[in-house]
């Protein structure tokens, strides 16, 4: 969630601070602000809204420092307010500190801290831990040593910088259950929430484990536990590049990002698909080949659009490999004490690989002895970790919220490893093949869909006034319904619900009127005519329907108001397909209505709280 940056060396820190907030908005934020050390004494200045209002606070010709932290704030305590964002001081003005999670006892604290004396300004917990760290500071003077204490009796997660003006050689950083990543430059260190934000100053990185502190100054780092041990670390080169965080002549990067998919898809496919002997080698997961062939039940874990990834995976493995799959959101998986056995694998899916729920399930799965396994976009991620092994999906960052290319990236990834796990089973080398075939030709199935991007921005032009969808999909397309009415929530801000079409009789086509546009996934498969029949119903009704269906279909034009026409293939690959045009009339609905798409309302890109 909130976007967090600290730097030190010899640029002018407001330059840095700002273009890292700017590149992490993507993140999710309701405010954002900033703290530089100049001429002694600390500068504070904190908007609620966006960057671009703060920026038009800071006259840059006013600062030379080189030193200073920066926060972008999704609020969890307190309204989105001035005094709520970010960064926040101890009583003494000495102490300022950017934090990302949730102090769970802050309260306790708090109260603690007003016996004694102290004051508050704001509703947040963050500022609890500012005057925390404050008042042990008076009592330790020496704010590395405040910084362990307070960390060590703090109940909750935290990314954390701390700055202060009688230290002022040094940044402070520490993480539980919140990302943060230490750039390492030439005479120069950046902490971040994000790597978009160090990139374009360097690419050598460090990911900090949860309960590590680093301690940056222009003469160097150090890296240690909170409770003072030292800590060994590697560093990394960030992959992508800073051409991927610019828009590249597109309108939002969300539609940037739809259009990358065909590349991102092959990218997920290169070096993995031996097509001619029907075969996959995923090398991520070579360690763990025995387990998985003697697994009796998969478990996949996730969140969001990420659990619908996880829905078509179970219909892939179970298809071609024979092993039972449960798919569990992770937000309940680590609350309910599920029945797990030392022989179950899990798979945790998230793109940026920092979810917190997701991250939680995978501490609770290897608790329990599973095998845990990660499907991850970000390279160094928790999640890519403190699992197993995994399988990379190699999408790219992806800026937009609401994701897209993740999403087709991750099922590109699950229809390898159900391959993968069918190959080890009992699936011959000519099916093999026959599926190895199909998957390499979906990159130039979705090029094709994009010729029909004009007849869905005329179909979203028509239905912008609507108040409600429905989307409804059988088999390996209701996971993809599900997916489509996300879409238009996040960005439209439009009711959706996605169902099984069958489904529909059970309660919901009471809401279907001549007023409801009703979405149906119909492409050839076993249950064609099934859809048909339901589609029916729905214009009995006087529903609108709009359908995605297959090449060649010449049937569904007799029933469906409007038609938008995909290729053909294997009906496990169907969703990779189908999907695509429901992000572009997500998309375009969302154009319609003007909405903020890249940054919709209420939502971050990365939930690393509850």
């Amino acid at each position: 969630m909130c976007g967090i940056v600290g730097y030190i060396g010899n640029r002018k820190v407001i330059n840095v601070l700002m273009n890292g907030l700017k590149r992490m908005e993507y993140r999710g934020y309701d405010s954002a602000g900033i703290c530089v050390l100049e001429n002694d004494d600390l500068i504070t200045l904190k908007k609620k809204g966006k960057v671009s209002e703060l920026e038009s606070l800071v006259d840059e010709s006013s600062f030379d420092s080189t030193i200073g932290i920066a926060h972008t704030r999704w609020a969890t305590h307190g309204f989105p307010n001035d005094i709520n964002a970010h960064p926040h001081s101890d009583n003494s003005g000495n102490i300022s500190i950017v934090h990302n999670g949730i102090i769970e006892n802050y309260m306790s604290l708090k109260q603690g801290l007003i016996q004694s004396g102290y004051t508050f300004k704001s509703d947040t917990d963050t500022e609890v831990l500012a005057v925390y760290i404050g008042a042990l500071y008076e009592k330790t003077n020496d704010l590395e040593h405040a910084v362990r204490l307070a960390l060590s009796e703090v109940v909750g997660t935290f990314g954390l910088l701390v700055l202060s003006k009688t230290e002022p050689e040094k940044i402070i950083g520490a993480r539980r259950g919140s990302p943060m990543v230490l750039g390492v430059g030439d005479d120069e260190y950046i902490l971040a929430s994000d790597a978009t934000a160090i990139i374009q100053y360097t690419k050598q990185v460090i990911y900090l484990s949860d309960n590590e502190m680093a301690i940056i100054s222009k003469d160097g780092f150090t890296t240690k536990t909170i409770d003072n041990k030292a800590t060994k670390n590697t560093i990394h080169e960030i992959e992508f590049n800073i051409e991927q965080l610019e828009k590249g002549g597109y309108e939002h990067f969300m539609l940037k990002e739809i259009f990358e998919q065909p590349t991102t898809i092959q990218d997920a496919f290169t070096g993995r698909l031996l097509a001619d002997k029907g075969n996959i080698k995923l090398g991520g997961l070579s360690v763990v080949s025995e387990k998985l062939r003697n697994a009796k039940r998969i478990i996949i874990t996730a969140c969001g659009t990420s659990w619908h990834a996880g829905l078509v995976g179970e219909y892939m493995i179970e298809q071609l490999a024979g092993i039972p799959v449960e798919v569990e959101y992770a937000s309940e998986f680590r609350y309910r004490n599920p029945v797990l056995y030392p022989d179950d694998v899990v798979f945790a899916i998230s793109q940026s690989g920092e979810t917190a729920d997701t991250l939680a399930a995978v501490h609770e799965a290897k608790q329990k002895g599973c095998t845990v396994l990660g499907i991850v976009n970000v390279v160094g991620s928790s999640i890519a970790r403190e699992t197993d092994a995994g399988i990379y999906i190699h999408a790219g960052p992806e800026i937009g919220v609401a994701s897209t290319k993740a999403f087709t990236s991750q099922l590109a990834v699950l229809s390898l490893l159900a391959l993968y796990l069918g190959r080890m089973k009992n699936l011959s080398q000519l099916d093999g093949k026959k599926i190895a075939q199909e998957i390499l030709q979906i990159p130039d199935k979705i090029k094709s869909i994009f010729d029909h991007s004009d007849e869905i921005r005329a179909i979203a032009k028509e239905y912008s006034s609507a108040k409600n969808f429905i989307y409804l999909g059988r088999g390996y397309n209701f996971p993809v319904a599900l997916e489509g009415a996300l879409k238009l929530k996040e960005i439209s801000y439009i009711h959706a619900e996605g169902y099984p079409a069958a489904e529909m009789k059970h309660g919901p086509i009471a809401l279907i009127d001549e007023n409801m546009p009703v979405v149906f996934i119909a492409t050839h498969d076993e249950i064609y005519h099934k859809i048909i029949s339901n589609i029916e119903e729905v214009r009995a009704r006087k529903g609108k329907v709009i359908a995605i269906a297959n090449e060649g279909d010449t049937e569904i034009a007799r029933v469906a108001n409007h038609v938008i026409y995909i290729p053909e293939t294997i009906p496990m690959l169907t969703p990779i397909l189908s999907v695509i045009p429901l992000q572009l009339l997500a998309y375009y609905m969302a154009l319609e209505l003007d909405r903020t798409i890249d940054q919709p309302r209420n939502l971050a890109k990365s939930v690393t709280v509850e």
